[in-house]
C-alpha cells in the first residue's frame, strides 16, 4: 500500500500481518500492533520521544545479564507480569489464586533437598526460619511427588547471585512433597530489599516519585506433571511495603503469617537454636493442566563486589 495519511501505516501493517500463516501469532502481533499506534496517537508522540523509548528498549536488552535480568525487573514494575499472571490463573483472574510472579531471580538446577533440611549453604547471619507448606489441587486434596524449588534473600536483602560473599545456590533447593502433599525445610528469615536502580528501571521509578521495595518472601515454584506450572511468592505479614510493592505481587492470597517465637518459652524444631526463631505455615493450590517450565531469567552468579543497596523515597 502507498501511504497518503497516518492512518494508511495501521491498516498497511494489519493487511501484511494477515499473511502470517500461524493464527495466534497473527492475533498477537495485530493486537500489538493496534494498540502500539493507538497509544502513539493519543499520546500524541513526538520523534523525540520516540527515540527516547527506543534508546529505553534498547538500554533493557544491553542491561540484561545471566545474573540479572532488567526486561523481567521493568515488566513488573509497570504491573504487566502480575496482570499476565492474574489473567492465566484462578479462573482468568475471576477467583482467588496462590499464583504469583516468577521474578528475576529463579535459577533452574537448585540442589535436592529432603525434607527438614536447611538450604543455608553458606555462613548467612538472620533469624531462623522453620516453614511448613502443603500442596494441594483445587478439590482439596493432596498432591504427592510435586517438585517444589524454594529461594529467597539473605537478611541482608541479596539473593545469592547477587553476592559473591554467599556460596552457588545458598538460600535455594528443591524438595519433594509427600503423601500429604507436605515439605518443611529451615532458612534464615528473608529481608523485604530494594530492586536495583542502575537501568531504565530505577530512571522509572524515580520519574513517578515511587520507592524500589519490595517486601520480604519467600519464592516457590511447584511442578508435577497433570498440573500447570506454578510460581509463587509468600509475603512477610509484618513487612511495611505490603501496600506499595514496586512489583504490584502482593495478593490476599499470598500474605503469610511469619511467626515471631522465642525460644525460651517456645523451642524451636530444630534444638541449636537459642532467641528468637520464626515459622510460616503456607497451603498452595495448583490447577490442573501442562506442567512446563519457562526460560530461567537467570543462569550464574554476578562477578565482582556485591552491589550497593540504593532506596528511593516515595513521595
Amino acid at each position: 500500500m502507498i501511504i497518503t495519511r497516518q492512518e494508511d501505516v495501521t491498516r498497511a501493517v494489519l493487511d501484511e500481518l494477515s499473511r502470517a500463516c500461524n493464527p495466534r501469532f497473527r492475533e498477537i502481533m495485530s493486537a500489538a500492533v493496534r494498540h502500539l499506534h493507538d497509544f502513539a496517537r493519543e499520546a500524541k508522540l513526538t520523534e523525540a520521544e520516540f527515540h527516547q523509548a527506543c534508546s529505553v528498549i534498547a538500554k533493557l536488552g544491553q542491561l540484561t545479564t545471566a545474573s540479572h535480568n532488567e526486561v523481567v525487573l521493568i515488566a513488573g514494575s509497570l504491573g504487566l507480569s502480575s496482570l499476565v499472571c492474574l489473567l492465566n490463573n484462578g479462573n482468568h483472574g475471576q477467583t482467588e489464586t496462590t499464583a504469583n510472579l516468577m521474578g528475576p531471580f529463579w535459577r533452574s538446577n537448585s540442589p535436592r533437598t529432603e525434607n527438614g533440611a536447611s538450604i543455608v549453604r553458606s555462613p548467612t547471619p538472620g533469624t531462623p526460619i522453620f516453614v511448613n507448606a502443603w500442596v494441594r489441587d483445587l478439590q482439596g486434596q493432596p498432591v504427592a511427588n510435586a517438585e517444589v524449588d524454594v529461594w529467597h534473600t539473605s537478611a541482608e536483602g541479596f539473593y545469592e547471585n547477587q553476592d559473591p560473599g554467599q556460596a552457588d545456590m545458598n538460600l535455594r533447593g528443591k524438595l519433594t512433597t509427600d503423601a500429604e502433599g507436605h515439605i518443611t525445610f529451615r532458612s534464615v528469615k528473608p529481608a523485604g530489599y530494594p530492586i536495583p536502580l542502575s537501568g531504565p528501571v530505577g530512571e522509572l521509578l524515580s520519574a513517578q516519585g515511587r520507592h524500589n521495595m519490595r517486601p520480604a518472601h519467600i519464592h516457590f515454584m511447584i511442578y508435577r506433571p497433570g498440573f500447570k506450572t506454578q510460581f509463587s511468592q509468600v509475603y512477610s505479614s509484618d513487612d511495611p511495603n505490603l501496600d506499595t510493592d514496586v512489583q504490584f505481587g502482593v495478593t490476599r492470597a499470598l500474605v503469610g503469617q511469619y511467626v515471631l517465637h522465642d525460644s525460651r518459652t517456645e523451642p524451636a524444631p530444630s534444638g541449636d537454636v537459642e532467641g528468637p526463631w520464626y515459622s510460616l505455615d503456607h497451603h498452595f493450590r495448583i490447577e490442573a493442566g501442562e506442567a512446563k517450565l519457562p526460560k530461567p531469567p537467570i543462569t550464574g552468579k554476578s562477578e565482582g563486589a556485591r552491589p550497593t543497596l540504593a532506596v528511593l523515597a516515595r513521595t
